[in-house]
């Protein structure tokens, strides 16, 4: 029996899911083309009819939901339409929440992967660029009581959320990374006009009631 002509995409898919989740929890290095197919439930020999090389294949695990509609791994609980006025904010609670925290398989591949990029080649680097950019292109379209958006602001909110979350991954799980989230995300959102001043209707901060302006955090002296 012929296969029907959608059964190689979905067969793709399943590949890049597999990837997805290994490469984000071992790294590019650690993971061998077979067991990116064992993980896809494919054989090892398959897998060249859909990829020309894993590099290849990671080029397709760098997508997210800012370059691919139809990404289908949001984290529970959290919603991140690009297409709403409140997509800025969103896109930075998201980030920076627990739940995106502790889904470590279904990263933003811009928080999981950013070392496994740096040593590899154009190509890779350049299909990061591409998500980064993305993101960024999201969060300056919705910056608030700004006439001209600064690209530069939005660079900067984009920064801190991807970096936020990776030095938090670092440290051992505890209160030390939900404060340091939360540092991360107040300012982020303060830089966007998204902490309910400036004319904003105050509610984006009802949910992370953690989220206030570093401008009012105490300054610590040395004795």
């Amino acid at each position: 029996m012929p296969y029907r002509p959608d059964h190689k995409v979905a067969r793709r898919e399943q590949i890049v899911d597999s990837a997805r989740h290994l490469f984000n929890r071992h790294g590019f290095d650690r993971v061998s083309v077979k067991q990116i197919m064992a993980g896809a439930g494919l054989t090892h020999g398959g897998f060249y009819s859909y990829f020309k090389s894993k590099s290849d294949l990671y080029t397709e695990v760098l997508r997210c939901f800012f370059t691919d509609p139809n990404w289908k791994h949001r984290w529970k609980g959290l919603e991140v339409d690009l297409c709403s006025q409140e997509a800025g904010p969103q896109i930075v609670r998201a980030y920076l929440s627990p739940q995106h925290f502790a889904d470590v398989e279904n990263s933003c591949p811009m928080v999981a992967l950013p070392a496994d990029v740096r040593r590899s080649d154009e190509r890779v680097r350049s299909a990061f660029e591409t998500v980064f950019q993305a993101m960024v292109s999201a969060l300056q379209k919705n910056a608030k009581g700004v006439a001209r958006p600064d690209r530069g602001r939005a660079q900067a909110i984009a920064a801190l959320c991807i970096g936020g979350m990776v030095v938090a991954r670092a440290m051992n799980d505890g209160p030390a990374t939900k404060e340091l989230r939360n540092a991360c995300m107040a300012v982020a959102l303060e830089l966007g006009n998204w902490n309910g001043k400036s004319g904003t209707k105050g509610r984006h901060n009802r949910r992370f009631p953690a989220a206030i302006s570093s401008r009012n955090a105490p300054v610590r002296r040395r004795p």
